[in-house]
């Protein structure tokens, strides 16, 4: 199977101190790969190196074989990297439907114009609504994206990545900070964008059995290190992993913490 983003060697340190150390990745088309590890592991860290929001000290990324590595995050959306954020990114004082509308708009290549024709518009519109169907957000599109809830503000950044035709989509802990009853529904959603099977997702997440179904793989890493990689049976029972999680307590209910 072709892989769609690989990384070779890939580092970072910060005066001294390696927070990714020589990290090699290769995910293949339409997969669901889900990274896991102990507080401060380097999760985040990595996925800012994915996304463009660091450059790394050593190593290549790739994404369909094309190297990435000094790109600009705004570049590597454009070719096709999606990222979510531990705090939501999106516009406050616009409606949940111009939210979506406005990265249907970006993608198509269209600015705003006072004399296009309304028409064209309100097909920007039938496709943003499309996707907030997708997220379950359709009853609330006239409502303004700062009167969601937590869990709705989540649901809406992933509608915006998909409305963006982002191919690889970053999630970085998609239920942190929500309340217990809001966490059923945003796997949901996840699952839905999985099943359909037209993206590739990468899904930093701590509480390790919430996710378990939902992942063909699972990468472990543990002081910026790829510790582990496999299946998510084989993680499970890996002892190496279970040594290094949580001092051998592997259960999937860590805390949360930044990366």
């Amino acid at each position: 199977m072709n892989s769609i983003i690989e990384t070779r060697d890939l580092s970072i340190s910060f005066g001294g101190h390696t927070v990714v150390d020589s990290v090699s990745l290769s995910v293949p088309t339409n997969h669901f790969k889900s990274i896991i590890g102990p507080n401060g592991a380097g999760k985040t860290t990595f996925f800012n190196l994915l996304s463009g929001q660091l450059l790394p000290t050593k190593g290549e990324i790739f994404l369909k074989g094309e190297n990435i590595t000094n790109l600009s995050p705004v570049k590597r959306t454009r070719k096709g990297i999606g990222r979510s954020f531990q705090i939501t990114n999106v516009f406050p004082n616009l409606t949940v439907l111009e939210n979506v509308r406005l990265a249907v708009q970006s993608q198509a290549g269209i600015r705003y114009q006072m004399m296009i024709h309304f028409r064209k518009y309100k097909e920007l519109e039938l496709e943003a609504e499309e996707w907030l169907r997708t997220v379950l957000l359709e009853s609330k599109k006239d409502t303004l994206a700062k009167n969601l809830a937590h869990g709705e503000k989540r649901k809406l950044e992933i509608a915006m990545l998909l409305a963006l035709n982002t191919e690889v989509l970053l999630l970085d802990e998609p239920t942190a900070g929500m309340s217990l009853e809001d966490v059923p529904a945003i796997l949901e959603v996840i699952k839905r964008i999985k099943e359909k099977g037209d993206r590739t997702i990468l899904l930093i997440e701590h509480k390790m059995d919430m996710i378990l179904d939902l992942s063909d793989s699972v990468m472990v890493l543990y002081n910026g290190a790829l510790l582990a990689d496999g299946t998510p049976e084989e993680i499970m029972k890996n002892e190496i992993v279970q040594s290094a999680y949580l001092g051998g307590h592997f259960d999937g209910t860590s805390s949360s913490a930044s990366d």
